[in-house]
């Protein structure tokens, strides 16, 4: 090839790891992909949730859940694999015990996303991407977390870490490696990133509730208008035409 040849910012974009075949998908799991596809009217539309559901198995999406997921839905692996190979959720290569996600994007980087990601990396022994020796964590770089007002945001597992810093990032680490119960900012208490899967299949833990929904940097806005008895407006009538 001639000339300038295309640059690929997303090096570690590549398929699924074909050299690990191993797998712990049974045949309770093959059930729990069928609940899955039958909750659709197109069966396709479980695709998303079965992968979790791989990987809440699996640690990763292997190449049996592939097959499971296409013989399932009546597709192709290919098909399977493009799907999983383009959304960062999915992971082709073993997640830790605690999956650790530092944002770097917009205001994170601004009150040091960046800083604390370096911080949590040398902590590690690890770069963004990569899995502990131990199997414990696996660290990524997070893109916005729609948590700009609790900045910088870290993830375990997909709950969120509000206002972290180094020395917070430590303690938190820390007491995942010691096994010692944590408590997310404003969600459930760290279970593991294989139950957090299983909860995003679909099946869930009976822990939706648990921890507050909001947090007091979200509510500023509601708690002014409420002393000083601000309220939205009325919206307009609709006109006959519109009821049509």
């Amino acid at each position: 090839m001639s000339g300038h040849e295309f640059q690929s910012y997303f090096p570690e974009s590549g398929g699924v790891d074909l050299t690990d075949q191993g797998t712990n998908i049974t045949d309770g799991t093959i059930e729990e992909m069928r609940q899955l596809a039958g909750r659709y009217p197109e069966s396709r539309s479980a695709l998303l949730p079965m992968l979790h559901l791989v990987q809440s198995v699996d640690g990763r999406v292997s190449p049996r859940g592939i097959e499971a997921c296409a013989d399932v839905l009546g597709i192709s692996a290919a098909q399977v694999s493009g799907v999983a190979t383009f959304y960062t959720m999915y992971k082709r290569r073993p997640a830790g015990k605690h999956h650790v996600g530092v944002c770097t994007t917009a205001l994170c980087a601004v009150m040091g996303g960046d800083a604390l990601l370096d911080h949590v990396s040398d902590k590690l022994g690890i770069a963004e991407g990569e899995t502990t020796a131990d199997g414990t964590f696996s660290l990524e770089r997070l893109e916005c977390n729609a948590a700009c007002d609790f900045a910088p945001v870290m993830m375990v597992n997909w709950e969120f870490m509000d206002n972290m810093d180094p020395d917070k990032a430590n303690q938190l680490l820390d007491d995942l490696a010691a096994g010692n119960p944590v408590q997310s900012s404003r969600g459930a208490t760290i279970t593991s990133w294989k139950e957090a899967e299983r909860v995003i299949a679909g099946f869930p833990d009976g822990r939706a509730d648990e921890g507050p929904a909001a947090g007091d940097a979200s509510l500023v806005g509601l708690r002014i208008a409420n002393e000083r008895g601000w309220t939205a407006p009325d919206a307009p009538a609709a006109s006959q035409e519109e009821e049509k």
